[in-house]
């Protein structure tokens, strides 16, 4: 784990990219960066379980949502057949 309980791995992050990438040399789409955000909102979200009085962690975590709000609006609007694919893999409950 890293010195921060809510940061990504390199490892990790490798992992989420090869898994939610279209092609070979993708590593930005927004599919990536939804997951990316998602696994980052998760790690959030457990760390303040334990930390329930850290503000900057909740401001961080706020903004994230605000975030992978307007990416999967943004994803339902142009490509929707993605959209419905990637939520049922990361499990969002849309």
């Amino acid at each position: 784990m890293s010195k921060r309980g809510y940061m990504l791995e390199k490892e990790n992050k490798r992992g989420i990219i090869e898994q939610f990438r279209i092609n070979e040399k993708d590593s930005g789409s927004v599919e990536v960066q939804i997951a990316l955000i998602t696994k980052r909102l998760n790690l959030l979200t457990e760390h303040l379980k334990l930390y329930s009085q850290d503000r900057y962690s909740r401001h961080a975590l706020l903004k994230l949502v605000g975030k992978q709000k307007t990416l999967l609006a943004y994803l339902r609007k142009t490509n929707p057949e993605s959209y419905h694919s990637l939520v049922a893999k990361l499990s969002l409950g849309k």
